[in-house]
């Protein structure tokens, strides 16, 4: 197909122009899982849609292709046809197709094998939970994580200290193995030496060959002020290390925060309930509260103010973590009766009523006098 007559690549996608490349990779999931032509077989349609799907990804997940393309259009991508799988291109096409498919490490995965490079170790994922008070705060933390090192006698070979391994000769060396899938030409990890390329004939004696040993570590973690329930923080290179040598991944902390007695967050706001009597309700009052970061905030109860109404104290809810402006907090009033009353508190309260009258609701009043009328006959 021609530049001039091929579709546009959002289109194809079904993505807007501004859309994220989370928003690009779900969009050609659901396509990839009902165009592929594994699940459609013999259908010629199905197939030419899975591969038009397919070279959108291939221009829109690439930024710098991306950009060509915003720019010029197909032409800003021609010259560079649709061949197939560009590992680069698709460095988590196995996230995409391989899970859904079972095709394992499809295009040989994010790193290379064997001559293409030493495979990086697995990223780790650590659930650290917080109180609300250490989210607006900030708070160092240190925790236990078990993960797979390098073997210290082998120095990560696998091999005994003397010995060198030695090519594989399933796949001679090259990590893998190449298949046919429908139209596609797959490759497939070494079912052999693994993706390494070499075998050992000499195995190191503490790590059994394997390169790695199970080690459990202490790291510090900085959690910065602000910090929200889910948001991850990455600690580049403390994941585990990568077999044979291989570059170490990265350890994400999942920050979860427990709810907390008084304030409720939304945001950067943060939301509180504050008991008043009714005579505060009613006079007024100056009410002093504790914010989250342990500062002291004046809160002006105004004269005939009612249950649920709020006071807003500006920038004493939670820290932006991005630095900018902090949240506001809602102060809730909940007007609260008192239960019993002393005999001279009655008394008073009683004269009041007398006196005044007027302390009924207005809504209650005007109810009052509409029955009166309706039995007066009016």
């Amino acid at each position: 197909m021609s530049p001039d007559q091929a579709r546009d690549y959002y289109d194809v996608l079904g993505v807007a122009r501004d859309a994220s490349v989370d928003e690009i990779k779900k969009a050609y999931r659901g396509l990839a899982v009902k165009y592929h032509p594994d699940r459609n077989p013999g259908d010629s349609v199905a197939e030419e849609s899975f591969k038009e799907a397919s070279q959108a990804y291939a221009v829109l997940s690439d930024a710098e292709k991306r950009a060509r393309y915003d720019r010029f259009g197909h032409q800003g991508v021609e010259g560079q046809p649709f061949t197939g799988f560009d590992p680069g291109a698709f460095g988590d096409f196995a996230d995409i197709l391989g899970d859904l498919f079972g095709f394992g490490d499809i295009f040989g995965g994010r790193q290379g094998r064997g001559r293409q490079g030493r495979r990086r170790g697995h990223d780790l994922q650590y659930t650290l939970r917080i109180s609300l008070d250490e989210a607006a705060r900030g708070v160092e933390r240190s925790i236990r994580v078990p993960r797979l090192e390098n073997c210290g006698t082998c120095e990560g070979s696998g091999s005994k200290p003397g010995t060198t391994p030695e090519p594989c000769g399933t796949c001679g060396g090259n990590g893998q193995v190449m298949f046919r899938r429908g139209f596609l030409s797959v490759a497939q990890t070494c079912p052999t030496c693994s993706g390494a390329g070499r075998v050992n004939r000499y195995p190191c004696d503490p790590c059994g060959g394997r390169g790695r040993v199970e080690r459990e570590v202490t790291l510090k973690v900085n959690v910065p002020a602000g910090v929200d329930n889910g948001m991850r923080l990455r600690l580049t290179g403390e994941g585990e290390s990568g077999p044979l040598g291989g570059p170490p991944g990265d350890l994400f902390v999942i920050i979860g925060v427990t709810p907390h007695d008084v304030f409720e967050r939304d945001g950067d706001d943060l939301h509180m309930e504050l008991p008043i009597s009714v005579y505060q309700a009613m006079l007024g009052a100056d009410i002093e509260v504790t914010t989250i970061r342990q500062e002291t905030a004046a809160v002006n109860v105004a004269a005939g103010s009612q249950p649920g109404e709020l006071y807003r104290v500006q920038g004493a809810g939670m820290p932006n973590i991005n630095g900018r402006r902090s949240g506001d907090l809602h102060v809730h009033f909940k007007v609260v009766v008192p239960q019993k009353l002393g005999s001279e508190q009655r008394q008073l309260i009683e004269e009041v009523a007398r006196l005044g009258g007027g302390f009924e609701p207005e809504d209650q009043r005007s109810l009052f006098e509409r029955l009166k009328r309706a039995f007066a006959g009016d």
